[in-house]
């Protein structure tokens, strides 16, 4: 700015000397134009693009700790002791070990390795840039191993300006940047951005007047250039899975401890009902359930608002649309099938029944399960099959036909018989996907599907009362708790299906 003051100055002075003198200065400003035009394409050039920085006095507050994090004890505890490799520079020197350069984070989306790299920066009280990996790409050849430039150079000089020893350098989907060489064919902008993030990486060293750390974030770890995943790049690969139900509570319990929850909440019970779900997926149930609190005008947040919440993030907001009676009945009747099956096939699975349309369903049955699983046996593939495929057979016995209701039903029933023939649990023993013939896969999975369907068809027959209370229920009022299912059956559960 101060040089751009300066010259202001001398060329009004230029010009008005000039026009003293008499002298056309017609040429002369068309001279200046090209000149301002030219600092301007220079300045505004694609590549000169500014990076997220969080850091320093006046964003101090936007870090955070790793006690804020919920759900990955097993990755908090990675990630401290690579940044503790790190902080202790003259222990390290000591014992000759070379400093850490980059540490990637690899996980599905919404488990928090963006606040994983956060905390990062504040336990080592550092700048932290962060920059998505898409922002590195664009058209013109170049642009990229320029930014990638810009943002080390950004975070050195940040960490200068603030007095600070460190930077770490956060790069969200580092796939885009990092994938492998090679596969963008035409398009030689993707390699020469990942080359200059390798020698930049190269370049890092523990003597420099500010050490960089290079977080990167991915949830496409396969997909990801072996040269960047080397040791001396990428020295340390932290896991940030799905948190277990002891994470789940965490989370839950720190995205409620600002929210006024009524007596009746059990965080234990819909961190239990909730597998599967990302940390992110867990705060937006907590936000939810606030939100339809304030909707109903209520000041605390009850345990059915939860329930609605999680509902709600599963399957989506419910919607206005009215079958016709007879539609709705015929939606009642193979959700009490679903519903039925699955307590025989794993008593206490089911947390509730609902007719109402939600996002793309006409009706679901939201289930639960005691323990996480992480294994599967033969037994429980097959059981998870007859829940599938009671919807469709439940309706064949009332009005003599299916719908196509049932259609994503047959997918995942037809997904689970690949899973019990492909992990050798089937009559065909060990088979190998890439060399089985479709057709002989297609009858192994046929006939494991007609085998449950025999044991399903006996369950709905002999429960035909109980059906029909669960039916007469569901259209009176739309949803029914898993309690009051378990009591309509009167029956503690047992598999027929395995």
């Amino acid at each position: 700015m101060y040089f751009l003051e300066v010259g202001t100055g001398i060329v009004t002075g230029l010009i008005l000397y000039l026009l003293w003198q008499g002298v056309n200065i017609l040429p002369v400003l068309f001279v200046l134009g090209l000149i301002a035009a030219a600092v301007y394409m220079g300045v505004n050039r694609p590549g000169g693009k500014s990076f997220a920085v969080v850091g320093g006095r006046s964003t101090e507050e936007r870090l955070i700790d790793f006690e804020d994090i919920g759900g990955q004890e097993v990755a908090k505890k990675e990630l401290r002791e690579a940044l503790d490799f790190i902080k202790d520079v003259e222990r390290i020197k000591s014992l000759g070990i070379r400093p850490i350069k980059g540490i990637l984070l690899s996980g599905p989306p919404g488990t928090g390795k963006t606040l994983l790299a956060k905390a990062a920066a504040k336990y080592m009280d550092s700048v932290f840039v962060a920059a998505s990996g898409s922002e590195f790409v664009e058209m013109y050849v170049g642009v990229g191993a320029q930014r990638v430039r810009q943002l080390f150079k950004q975070a050195r000089t940040l960490a200068m300006r603030q007095g600070k020893t460190s930077a770490v350098i956060f790069i969200d989907e580092i796939e885009v940047l990092g994938g492998k060489r090679g596969q963008h064919h035409g398009h030689l902008e993707y390699d020469q951005t990942l080359n200059e993030l390798l020698v930049q990486m190269d370049g890092l060293s523990g003597d420099d007047k500010v050490r960089l750390l290079v977080i990167g974030a991915t949830n496409r770890l396969d997909i990801l250039d072996p040269a960047l995943l080397r040791p001396g790049r990428f020295d340390r690969q932290v896991k940030v899975d799905l948190p277990d139900k002891t994470g789940r509570l965490h989370i839950l319990q720190l995205h409620t401890r600002n929210k006024p929850l009524a007596d009746d909440v059990s965080l234990e019970e819909i961190a239990r009902d909730t597998f599967g779900f990302s940390g992110a997926h867990l705060e937006s149930v907590a936000n939810e359930a606030a939100i339809i609190a304030l909707r109903e005008g209520a000041a605390q947040i009850t345990h059915a608002h939860l329930r609605a919440a999680v509902d709600k993030v599963i399957m989506g907001e419910k919607l206005d649309r009215l079958p016709s009676p007879a539609e709705k009945r015929r939606i009642a009747v193979h959700e009490a099938g679903h519903a039925i099956v699955s307590e025989f096939v794993q008593p206490g699975s089911v947390a509730s029944v609902n007719v109402a349309s939600r996002g793309n369903a006409l009706g679901y049955v939201r289930q639960t399960q005691q323990d996480d699983m992480y294994l599967y046996t033969v037994d429980y593939l097959r059981g998870r099959i007859a829940v599938a495929l009671a919807g469709a057979v439940a309706e064949e016995l009332e009005f003599g036909n299916r719908s196509t209701g049932a259609g994503n039903d047959f997918k995942q029933a037809a997904d689970l018989a690949k899973q019990i023939i492909f992990g050798g649990m089937s009559e065909l023993g060990i088979v190998s996907p890439e060399d089985m013939p479709k057709e002989r896969l297609h009858n192994a999975i046929t006939a494991i599907l007609s085998d449950v369907e025999v044991a399903v068809r006996a369950i709905l027959r002999d429960q035909q009362t109980a059906r029909d209370r669960v039916v007469a229920a569901l259209l009176d009022r739309e949803a029914i708790s898993g309690d009051e299912l378990r009591s309509m059956l009167g029956v503690a559960g047992y598999s027929q299906c395995a």
